[in-house]
Parts: structure tokens; sequence; C-alpha cells
């Protein structure tokens, strides 16, 4: 069986096939850059990661986008409000642009510490605007669009296949809508393709229509034309995308082109706090500056990022997560068993005596590498697959204790870490990084002198040294392991 996915518009798993038989064009909505990406962001592009990690796995040339709103996003999803990037401008008194570029930045170093593949194109809203204003051109043309007083809509009467991913009709949309908030719409669900600007709006571009900045769900359609084409083989973001900015990117662009949009829409789910989704509207959401950090109420310490990453491949893509610093503690100790493994079999492929891969190892190798894929092709199953690398670990530790394992049995174990941990699911490194240069029988003393000390706070009840002193081991590159039989130590 082929790759299989679940198509968010067809509502059924489907068997994928691209438009072109060897290569693969994915859209994912990247973030509005107005605050600092947190765990709900790190759900959504490690899910997309795995996607495009996977398809490249199985040979396909992917070529991933994945933009940056940096403007029309408003407050309000009704067309309504302040935009959002200009707001948080305001709050922190520097120019929009200014923000969205420091923002912009801190979101890939956490991607990078995540370990996501940088996106082949990360286009920038506002580097699209003339695109934006030829879409909306087009659209007036086509009759499917109108203007007033500057700003121009978008008639949904006029699509009659409005609401086919999100499963709503146009009547239940108008009697659930507040008509009051834009007298402007022929039609309470009309959305807004360009918004006029006020006088005293800093991010505004002239357009036949006058100064202003055009509306959010414009850009994605854009910039999915311009660098994959009229219809695309995937388009990926959050559920809470799905309506109306999804809705509304199928709308403007099939009325546009005349032709389908996307070919497989995948939706990931959210992640939770106490059963409430985690985002900055609800003020309840951890950035994963806080989580790398361990700076944040809910959390009890720092975690490696690559756990961060583990507990999200610990649920399905279309699950939710509901976090708890228990979660994360669960996650990190997998994650630190899948570490010891990988750089204990490494050191024995490279010390081990030569000889022949033990039969019986091989055997299992290909049966565990059968496995991981079976369940990635069943719509990316993380955590089915997640399971099969703790297997190797298994299998691992099992040769590990065996003392006539040659060094080619480990490094075909290595092997398959590496691309099924490493290529595809991105929490096996290529090299892990060492300890400063000096001999290991000195560093053994100065860490076990330093676990003394910590020991001798935790007895005195000093938990404010002895967790200080834990935090400059581990910054260091010392990761210690409590037991009941005491403390130990191993490098990161």
């Amino acid at each position: 069986m082929g790759l299989q996915l679940y198509n968010s518009l067809t509502r059924r798993q489907e068997e994928f096939e691209p438009l072109e038989k060897d290569s693969v064009g994915i859209y994912v909505c990247g973030p509005t850059v107005y605050g600092h990406a947190h765990l709900g962001h790190a759900k959504s592009y490690v899910s997309f990661d795995i996607l495009v990690r996977y398809l490249r796995y199985l040979g396909y040339r992917v070529t991933y986008v994945q933009n940056i709103t940096d403007v029309g996003h408003l407050t309000d999803d009704a067309d309504e409000g302040e935009d959002k990037i200009g707001e948080a401008a305001k709050r922190e008194k520097k120019h929009p642009m200014a923000l969205a570029e420091s923002y912009t930045r801190s979101y890939f170093e956490d991607m990078d510490k995540l370990n996501c593949v940088r996106p082949d194109i990360s286009p920038r809203a506002s580097g699209h605007i003339t695109e934006q204003i030829e879409l909306v051109k087009t659209l007036l043309a086509k009759s499917y669009a109108y203007e007033v007083n500057g700003s121009v809509y978008f008639d949904v009467s006029k699509f009659k296949e409005y609401g086919k991913l999100s499963g709503r009709n146009i009547e239940e949309m108008v009697a659930g809508s507040r008509v009051e908030v834009s007298p402007d719409k022929r039609n309470p669900v009309d959305f807004a393709l360009w918004k006029k600007a006020e006088p005293n709006h800093i991010m505004q571009w002239p357009s036949p229509w006058g100064m202003g900045y055009p509306g959010w769900h414009l850009e994605c359609s854009v910039m999915s034309m311009k660098y994959l084409g009229a219809t695309i083989d995937i388009h990926g973001g959050g559920l809470e995308n799905q309506f109306p900015h999804h809705e509304c990117e199928i709308a403007q662009s099939e009325a546009a082109n005349g032709v389908p949009f996307v070919r497989y829409w995948l939706h990931n789910n959210m992640v939770t706090v106490d059963g409430q989704k985690m985002g900055k509207s609800l003020n309840n959401f951890i950035t994963l500056k806080q989580a790398f950090a361990g700076q944040h109420e809910r959390l009890t310490k720092r975690y490696d990022p690559l756990a961060v990453r583990q507990l999200i491949l610990n649920s399905h893509y279309r699950s939710p997560i509901d976090f708890s610093d228990a979660a994360l503690f669960a996650a990190q100790s997998g994650y630190n068993k899948i570490t010891e493994a990988v750089q204990a079999v490494r050191k024995k492929a490279a010390t081990a005596p030569q000889g022949q891969i033990d039969g019986n190892v091989a055997e299992q190798l290909k049966q565990l590498k059968d496995r991981f894929e079976a369940a990635m092709n069943d719509d990316l199953n993380t955590s089915i697959a997640l399971s099969v690398v703790f297997e190797l670990v298994r299998l691992a530790n099992n040769a590990l204790q065996d003392g006539s394992a040659a060094a080619q049995t480990f490094g075909a174990i290595d092997d398959l870490f590496g691309r099924l941990g490493g290529e595809v699911l991105g929490i096996v490194k290529d090299e892990y990084p060492q300890l400063a240069a000096v001999d290991d029988e000195l560093t053994d003393m100065l860490v076990t002198i330093l676990i003394e000390q910590r020991s001798e706070a935790r007895k005195s009840k000093d938990f404010a040294r002895a967790d200080a002193l834990r935090t400059r081991l581990d910054e260091a590159g010392v990761v210690l392991e409590d037991k009941p039989d005491g403390t130990t130590w191993r490098k990161k």
C-alpha cells in the first residue's frame, strides 16, 4: 500500500498521487509574526515537517512553500478590527515591519531548534502586494467581487461551492452572522479582498481603489499560485484555519482560475491546556523559548527542543495534544533513551571487531523498517512509527549486551536509526555535541564533585542551589539522572 492521506475536502483517506509523477508541491499557512512561536505552532509545523520529510524519504522531489503573514491578518476574522501586526507594533512601540522581522527571526530560530527543515520558499505577504492587487482585479473583472468606499469584497453568493471544505452552508452562515460588523458588505458572509486604510494606518499601499492593504485570505492564494501553480498537490494548516481562511482561499482561487485549487487538504489538530485550545488570544500559551528554558509556571524544568518534538510525534497529527509538564517530562525521558542507544551503537560500530552482520538482526531490521513505513503510509501515523523506533532501541540494547556482535551489525542498526529516527522523524542527530576538550578522567572527576555538591544542597533543603547546579551542568552538556541508588550522568 502506498501513502494514504486523510483529505479534509473529501472527508476520507485517499491514496496520494501527485499531479506530476515524482514531484510534489506543498503549501502550508505560516505564522502571523506578531509574537514568539508557542507550543501550538510547534504542533502544526512539526506535523507538516514530518510530511515533507517522509515524502522526500519516499523519493519525491518536494517544493515546500510556507508563507510569513506580516500584513493583513485582522484581529477579528469578520474583516473588522486592527491588523494584528499593527496592534502589536503599537504595543511594543516599533515600526510594524521591524516587529515582523524580529518575530520572523525568532520563529525560524525556534523551528531550527525543533529540527524542522526550512521551507524551500518563505514568501512574505508584504512582498507580494502587486500580485494580490492583480488577483483582486481579476475577481472584479469576473464579477466575483465588488468595490465599496475603497474596499473590495468577494461576493460569496457568486461562488456556489462556498462551504465545501468546512461543510457549512451559506444560509446557516448568514443566520449566525453579526450583520452590523460591516454595513459595506452586500452579504454578511462576504469577505474582504482589499481593505481601505485610514490615514493613520502605517501599513498601506496604493491600489486602483485608493490606499489600502490586502485581506488576510488573499496572500495564501497568490503565493501558492505564484510558486506552485493554479492547482497544487497539498495545502496544509491548522484545523482552526479550515474556516474561514481556507474556505475563502478556495473560493477566490477557483473563481479566478476556473480549476481546482488544491487536491489534498491536510489539517492538524491543536494543543490544548486543560481541554481548552492553546492560543495567544486566550493568553494560555507557552512559548517555545519558555519550554526550552523551563521558564514558565506550568513547567518544572527546561526541556530539550527535540523532546518537545517527540511529544508532538507521540500523537497523530489529526489528534489534539493536551499539554502538561508530566507529558513533556515523559517525552524527555523517551528521547533520552533513544539518544543513549544511538550513541552507544555508534561507539560500538567504531570499536567492535569487523565481521559479518548478524543474520537475525538483519531480518529484524527489515521487519522494523517495513512496519515503520506501514505506519507512516497510514496517514502519517507517527505514534506507531515512534513505537517502532523504541523497538529498535530494544534491539540495539540486546546487541550491545551481546559481546560477539560485529561492527557491521552496529553499523546496520545505526543506519536504520538514522533513516527512521533521523531522516523521517527528525529526533536522531547526525552528531551529538561533546563536552569541552578535557580528558574523560578529569571530566568525570569534575562532574562527580558537582553532583556531590548538589546532593549536599538537597539534603540541607537548599533546592535553589541544587537546581542551579543541575542547570549549569545541563548548559555544559551534562544530563543528570536521579535514581534510587544515586545520581548518574551522561553527555547530551
